[in-house]
């Protein structure tokens, strides 16, 4: 069978639970549905790190963020790891990246051949936190992004993803007319619907103000919250703002309408693999780095394992390749690289993965039995804290925090805590005991802040003298662009020109 082209799509901060074919009754989100309704689409897929450096790193390499050293938004990600992208070069595949990777470090590529568009956020050591001032007043960001938030026709977040989309589509035309058999992928990040919660007016006017819902689990008061919970709160400042049921719904409104610019993104690029005829040779992936709180128990943003923060969606889709069906099974990101390997024909070629190919399940074959294992190791803690899920059971676990056991299947909304129920004390032995194989908690910790500490330094440093350039520089060389010394107009035309 030829090696199919993939087109790995994914959005930042989106959450699987706010997307209508996961059950949500206000997004409309039409072309992602129709991925939906026509794709595989993976029920209860979650990230293997609530926050986007960490969610990324291990999902391209298909490890554990503790064991690449992926700890939080500023860490170097080492030439030395490999990536999906590099398994797929060896397949043959040419490999190209537009948008958003959150890569820190000279390397910038990490296997990618092409890089079309620089990454929105710094590619330096600036976004170490720092374990080591555990009584430090620890504050990332306040709730302005929740309280301001409305229409507009420009920010930042529009500027890089219509670039995006914009360098993906015509790479997809420049694949459709270059004649190459060469199979490619590429992969597509955006940043919204990442806060703030801002959205061309063409899309906040899908959604009218008195249709907007408000959180299914209301704010939970401080003194009741878990430790988890409540060192969030802390962490975003969510006290400090008076936060209304009409601030929480434009905070929604405002996602809502940024869900939808992404899925008219969405309906571009698929509409680009349609007219070129390259959808019959490609299959169709997308994807979040992690999810969003919107308000749920009183929470905002991420670095959470609830569901709206922890959840994330997984559609694979090809028409000429996959029957629509739906995956009960419980996945999670770090199965996209043996996924993509074995899509590939090099899934032996595999050194190490946590993860676990879906090539069967995507053609009928049900998932082993497993226990999926996250982490979050960054700001807003100063102890690891992780996740684990095994048949719907949902433990969250740290050696510094009581336990909590959640039954997704009876409780979705997580509000019943089983760790002390004696009719769970046996499965909660047996996942503790899973959680201590996995990990040392007292010798990360020692691993984090030691790498802390470096990269502070480090930075420190940077900051007299020349500073070292790591951001991309996206290169065009426009020589071998339009008509040039020694073409013929006519000739040059005849390559360039793509029948409809």
């Amino acid at each position: 069978m030829k090696q199919p082209n993939i087109v790995f799509v994914m959005a930042d901060q989106l959450s699987a639970k706010a997307l209508p074919f996961y059950g949500h009754k206000v997004v409309k989100a039409p072309a992602m549905s129709r991925l939906a309704r026509e794709g595989v689409v993976f029920e209860n897929t979650y990230c293997n790190s609530p926050l986007c450096g960490p969610s990324r790193l291990s999902m391209m390499s298909g490890l554990l963020p503790s064991k690449i050293g992926g700890y939080d938004n500023a860490p170097e990600f080492s030439s030395a790891i490999p990536t999906f992208a590099h398994y797929l070069r060896l397949a043959g595949y040419r490999t190209c990246l537009s948008g958003k990777m959150h890569f820190v470090g000279p390397d910038q590529l990490h296997g990618y051949e092409e890089r079309l568009t620089t990454d929105i956020y710094p590619s330096d050591f600036g976004w170490t936190p720092n374990w080591s001032e555990p009584d430090a007043k620890v504050r990332f960001q306040d709730m302005q992004n929740i309280i301001e938030t409305g229409p507009c026709l420009r920010s930042l977040q529009i500027d890089y993803d219509d670039d995006v989309q914009a360098q993906a589509v015509r790479w997809l035309y420049d694949r459709s007319r270059d004649g190459s058999k060469q199979p490619f992928m590429l992969t597509v990040s955006f940043t919204s619907p990442h806060d703030p919660y801002v959205a061309r007016p063409e899309f906040w006017d899908i959604y009218d103000d008195s249709e907007i819902d408000l959180p299914k689990v209301p704010a939970i008061p401080l003194a009741e919250q878990d430790a988890h919970s409540a060192r969030i709160h802390e962490h975003y400042s969510v006290g400090d703002k008076d936060i209304t049921d009409d601030v929480i719904k434009r905070a929604r409104h405002g996602y809502y309408a940024s869900i939808e610019y992404i899925d008219n993104k969405i309906s571009a690029l698929v509409g680009t693999l349609e007219e070129t005829g390259l959808l019959k040779d490609t299959i169709f992936v997308f994807a979040s780095d992690h999810g969003d709180m919107m308000g749920e128990r009183g929470m905002y943003y991420k670095k959470s394992f609830f569901e709206w923060s922890s959840r994330v969606p997984l559609i694979f889709w090809s028409p000429d390749r996959l029957a629509a069906k739906r995956v009960k099974e419980t996945v999670s990101l770090l199965d996209i690289l043996p996924t993509f390997a074995d899509i590939s024909g090099v899934l032996d070629q595999v050194l190490e993965t946590d993860g676990n190919s879906l090539v069967p399940t995507l053609f009928g074959d049900p998932i082993d039995e497993r226990t999926i294992l996250a982490e979050f190791l960054a700001e807003g803690i100063f102890n690891p804290t992780f996740l684990l899920i095994k048949n719907r059971l949902k433990l969250f676990y740290s050696e510094v925090d009581p336990p909590m056991l959640f039954d997704l299947e009876t409780d979705p909304d997580e509000l019943i805590n089983l760790a002390g129920d004696p009719a769970y004390t046996e499965v909660l032995k047996a996942m503790v005991a899973i959680a201590d194989e996995a990990w040392d908690s007292k010798k990360l910790k020692q691993r984090i802040v030691a790498d802390q500490n470096r990269r502070r330094l480090i930075q420190k440093s940077h900051q007299i003298g020349v500073p070292p350039v790591w951001d991309f520089q996206p290169y065009i060389d426009a020589s071998q662009q339009y008509v040039r010394s020694g073409q013929w107009t006519t000739e040059v035309e005849s390559k360039a020109f793509l029948k409809g």
